[in-house]
């Protein structure tokens, strides 16, 4: 399906993608946040495995896990930002933009 400006009717047509990116974002500091706030879970685990390397592995071996907890909880909370983010443009925000007139519109109102 061809989307048209409801404005001027021209097929110039960009997707905005607002939403998308501010929910990534706020996602992915929230859950980074939330993984290095629970990393000492993780640096307690890794310092443990790494024990059997002495000091230094357990020292390795927790900054490794407090790293790891960190990443994970980024990457989820980026994926749940950008599903929310999806939402939000296609529901809520007008996530087309017309680059000929500059007349913003969502899918639905046409």
């Amino acid at each position: 399906m061809i989307l048209h400006c409801p404005s001027c009717r021209s097929i110039r047509i960009a997707a905005n993608h607002t939403g998308r990116k501010v929910c990534i974002s706020v996602g992915t500091v929230a859950g980074a946040a939330s993984g290095i706030a629970t990393a000492t879970c993780g640096a307690r685990i890794g310092a443990t495995v790494g024990a059997f390397a002495g000091p230094v592995g357990s020292t390795m071996g927790g900054l490794a896990g407090a790293l790891l907890g960190g990443l994970v909880g980024g990457v989820a909370g980026g994926s749940a930002g950008a599903a929310l983010g999806d939402f939000v443009d296609e529901h809520i925000l007008d996530i087309f933009e017309c680059m000929e007139c500059g007349h913003t519109f969502s899918a639905n109102s046409e």
